[in-house]
């Protein structure tokens, strides 16, 4: 695991400064403390942090071929990279490390930009070819781990993290689009950043540049449902647990001390199940609670790490952790809103007290449909029976007219949206209270195309025939990849660890497809035939305890020792989140929420977020 970055000028001849790329390696320091590499000459430069893992002696990059023709930097772990290199080996290539990065390389010189489709495992990196003047970049089927670019008439930009690229680069501009994005959805999604001139590469694609600017995307991977109706429960449940099992496995490769999270989740706990029927020693695992009962499954944990004999490790989380904010901002680099960062941060930084590793049962809800949204979308689509155009007219105007104070009020807004496309519209901020929230100078450039326009299109132009399965695709394109693995990537690195996520293995996932989404969500019943599939595993109390998720208690929080806090951010200063924002109406939120008129948690730490990274930029 590490961090990469580098610079490739357009004319062959202008040669990359070396303090440039010494300043974008510096700044991900973080994310590999171990050891450090560049490459630069004439028009090209990489930057290489490293945090050792896998052959601890050899592994140094960037990496290059025997002819010097071809060099990497790389960025992930690649669980098949044995059988890879016995095959490469097979058709006459030479291997002078034991790293899964020079079977990249080799992968490279024998497939070209197919590469990719040979890899399993999370990955970012890029290759330049030497002979052919072209940089080559590729990033993992699911953005477990990060890829951002700047790309001008004059060069092209990348690395781990924006932090590296805004370094030498004039691409502070802030994108209103992403801005809008960010208050919808809590962060910023697909191939945009809170910065106008900086992307992201998305997750299944390839980028190929040549040494005239001209820039080719490709996806090279897709996830399509496809069920299979034949097989019964039993046998789905064998499948699920032979291959979870079979890649649990071989995500223990390790040189260097490796554990678990472990929330007491069905997910994490049947990491942690599977990982200890592998190892013979106990697994070491970790685990986070608060004081407030509802947020806390501590007990949970605590009944999973008994069964499985684990060296547990637990920490509490208290209101004072409002004081990482900053830390934060630093580290996520543009807003993000959400409010498990905290805890993800505090956890990994935790850990890394113990183990330089851990495995982490993200990516479960998505493949198998566990979010309580899920089910609540299904309900309000079923329900709503009336045509598209009379609901708009009804529920929307029903909407308007309930005050916040009512309960329920959300669900109008809702139903007044198109039955097929109601998860797009489930947001922090809805369309018509973004209209009050921005000033009208920023409302002016977002209001023609606001945020939720561009995921009605998951549900028309790419809908499959499975409403299930569609709500499932958008989360792991967005909600996934730039919530979840982003809030993970970033809490755990900015700590220097490393977290592997096994239920997102790509032929898992693929399995998962061909699963019938009643199995998924049976009647009321989130995960069914995963949780069925676990049952020799976990204890029943696991299975069947209500999902709690990894949210902090900010309702009490905010109430209670943060009141005065927000108040003196939000509603007492006027800085410079008030030159894209309304003040008054920010008041009046932070007010009703003061009065207990509505639970506007969500809202609040979204701009208090804002707020700060805004300042930051001073």
């Amino acid at each position: 695991m590490c961090g990469i970055c580098g610079k490739v000028h357009f004319e062959l001849d202008r040669p990359v400064l070396q303090d440039e790329i010494y300043k974008m390696t510096k700044l991900i320091h973080h994310r590999g403390p171990d050891d450090h590499g560049y490459y630069i000459k004439k028009n090209v430069g990489f930057g290489f942090r490293r945090l050792s893992i896998i052959d601890l002696d050899t592994g140094h990059q960037p990496l290059t071929n025997e002819d010097g023709t071809l060099w990497i930097v790389f960025n992930g772990e690649i669980y098949n990279h044995r059988s890879l290199r016995r095959m490469l080996i097979g058709k006459g290539h030479t291997f002078k490390t034991k790293s899964d990065t020079e079977v990249i390389v080799h992968l490279y010189e024998e497939y070209q930009n197919d590469c990719v489709k040979y890899l399993n495992g999370m990955f970012a990196f890029a290759i330049w070819d030497e002979r052919n003047k072209k940089l080559f970049c590729a990033r993992d089927r699911f953005g477990i781990k990060p890829f951002f670019y700047s790309l001008n008439k004059d060069h092209f930009v990348f690395g781990s993290e924006i932090k590296s690229i805004l370094s030498v680069t004039n691409s502070s501009e802030i994108s209103h689009t992403m801005l809008d994005q960010y208050l919808t959805y809590g962060y910023s999604s697909e191939d945009g950043t809170i910065y106008q001139d900086i992307k992201k590469l998305k997750p299944a694609h390839v980028l190929e540049i040549n040494s005239d600017g001209r820039t080719k995307i490709t996806r090279y991977w897709d996830i399509y449902y496809n069920p299979d109706y034949t097989k019964s429960e039993d046998e789905w449940c064998a499948l699920l647990e032979d291959k979870l099992s079979e890649t649990v496995k071989s995500h223990l490769m390790s040189d260097v001390p490796l554990g678990a999270f472990l929330s007491g989740g069905i997910d994490s706990s049947s990491v942690v199940a599977l990982m200890s029927k592998h190892s013979n020693t106990p697994v070491k695992t970790f685990s986070i609670g608060f004081k407030e009962a509802e947020f806390n499954e501590l007990n949970y944990a605590r009944e999973i790490a008994k069964r499985y004999n684990t060296e547990h490790h637990e920490q509490i989380v208290e209101s004072e952790s409002i004081s990482l904010l900053p830390k934060l901002v630093d580290s996520y680099d543009e807003p993000f809103a959400d409010t498990s960062a905290i805890p993800t941060y505090l956890v990994s930084k935790f850990a890394r007290e113990f183990v330089t590793v851990v495995l982490s049962g993200d990516g479960g809800d998505e493949l198998f449909g566990g979010y309580n949204k899920y089910l609540k979308m299904r309900n309000l689509r079923k329900y709503n029976i009336l045509p598209n155009a009379v609901g708009k007219h009804v529920w929307g105007g029903l909407h308007q007219i309930i005050p916040n104070s009512v309960k329920g009020k959300g669900a109008t807004y809702y139903l007044s949206k198109p039955r097929n496309s109601l998860p797009a519209y489930q947001a922090i901020w809805q369309t018509i209270e973004r209209k009050k929230l921005f000033n009208k100078d920023s409302w002016q450039m977002v209001k023609a195309s606001p945020a939720e326009s561009r995921r009605v299109t998951c549900f028309t132009d790419d809908a499959s025939s499975d409403f299930l399965f569609d709500m499932q695709k958008m989360d792991m394109q967005r909600f996934m990849v730039d919530d979840v693995l982003t809030k993970v990537d970033r809490a755990s690195m900015q700590n220097s660890l490393e977290v592997r996520v096994p239920l997102l293995d790509h032929e898992f996932a693929e399995l998962t497809a061909t699963i019938p989404s009643s199995l998924k969500l049976k009647g009321n019943n989130k995960k069914y035939i995963f949780k069925e599939s676990m049952k020799g595993y976990l204890p029943e109390s696991i299975i069947s305890h209500k999902k709690q998720g990894f949210g902090v208690p900010l309702n009490s929080w905010f109430k209670e020792g943060l009141r005065d806090y927000v108040n003196d951010r939000l509603v007492h200063t006027k800085g410079p989140l008030y030159d894209y924002l309304n003040h008054e109406y920010v008041s009046k939120i932070v007010k009703e929420h003061n009065n207990g008129m509505r639970d506007f948690n969500s809202k609040i730490w979204s701009l208090l977020f804002l707020d700060e990274w805004l300042n930051s930029r001073k």
